[in-house]
């Protein structure tokens, strides 16, 4: 028997949702360093604010009266947003002055721009034809931003040789997931979710070369390795 297209596009989305959610966790190793050293050390929130945003908007593109039949998508985007603030509220905890006022400018900012999207997109844009267009469209870019935002890390890693401060696994989830969304949306096309999601799935193979690459070079703990300085850290 053969699956129709709506199952098949049914059972690679519950795949996605499983790998997704595999994605929104693979940070914990780094935050259960951050909580033993009692400092955020090199890590970046950047990632984690550009996630925030990036959940918040595919879960308001998910709503019926936006672009119905995506329910895979809001429960999702659902899970990373609240996983996403845990991440950020341990992240405000250990972090320097500088590093918690970064967060809070920038959760304000997310914060007014997405109560300024919801507003456009119910009363400006009528018909979820309008308002996926323009919900789909802010969505990718800030889904570009959320499987790009790593470049920064990823220019440390071929400035130092090192990939210490770049999680394996956050790499491999973010490869796997963004494969999985673009089969996804190329069942049933769905051209909001193919064009950031098939970008996503570049940005991971890259960052996991670059882990192959430099795997070998990276310093071991213990091993002597240079401290960076303060003028360095968040």
């Amino acid at each position: 028997m053969v699956m129709s297209a709506e199952a098949a596009r049914n059972v690679v989305g519950i795949i996605g949702n499983v790998i997704s959610f595999g994605l929104f966790l693979s940070p914990v190793p780094t935050f259960w360093r951050i909580i033993k050293s009692k400092a955020v050390e090199e890590f970046k929130p950047d990632p984690y604010l550009a996630t925030v945003l990036n959940c918040a908007l595919w879960i308001f593109y998910g709503m019926p009266f936006i672009h119905p039949d995506s329910l895979l998508v809001v429960t999702i985007n659902s899970v990373g947003l609240v996983l996403e603030l845990i991440y950020l509220t341990i992240f405000f905890i250990y972090a320097t002055t500088e590093g918690r006022r970064k967060v809070v400018r920038w959760l304000f900012f997310e914060l007014v721009f997405f109560g300024g999207v919801v507003a456009l997109g119910l009363l400006v844009f009528h018909g979820t034809t309008r308002r996926s267009l323009f919900v789909g469209i802010l969505c990718d870019i800030f889904n570009i931003i959320m499987y790009t935002s790593p470049l920064t890390i990823m220019s440390k890693v071929i400035k130092t040789k090192s990939v210490e401060y770049m999680p394996f696994y956050l790499s491999l989830t973010n490869f796997l997931n963004g494969s999985c969304w673009t089969a996804y949306a190329l069942i049933k096309l769905d051209i909001y979710v193919l064009v950031s999601n098939g970008l996503g799935a570049i940005s991971g193979a890259v960052q996991l070369i670059l882990y192959a690459c430099y795997y070998g070079t990276t310093p071991k703990k213990g091993s002597g390795e240079v401290e960076l300085s303060a003028a360095d850290r968040v």
